[in-house]
């Protein structure tokens, strides 16, 4: 899969690089926003403590 987003990127191997950093810094982005506070108010996850 990182094979073939490597490849699809345009430019040289520095720029890919940075074009990677922030297309990983986006989807973190956009998991933390959106995604688990979607997942936290429509599932129940109980949180246990062991002890």
């Amino acid at each position: 899969m990182y094979g073939a987003l490597w490849r699809a990127l345009p430019g040289p191997k520095w720029l890919k690089a940075i074009e990677m950093l922030i297309l990983f810094a986006a989807v973190v982005y956009l998991l933390f926003e959106f995604v688990f506070p979607w997942l936290q108010e429509n599932y129940l996850i109980i949180d246990n403590t062991v002890g």
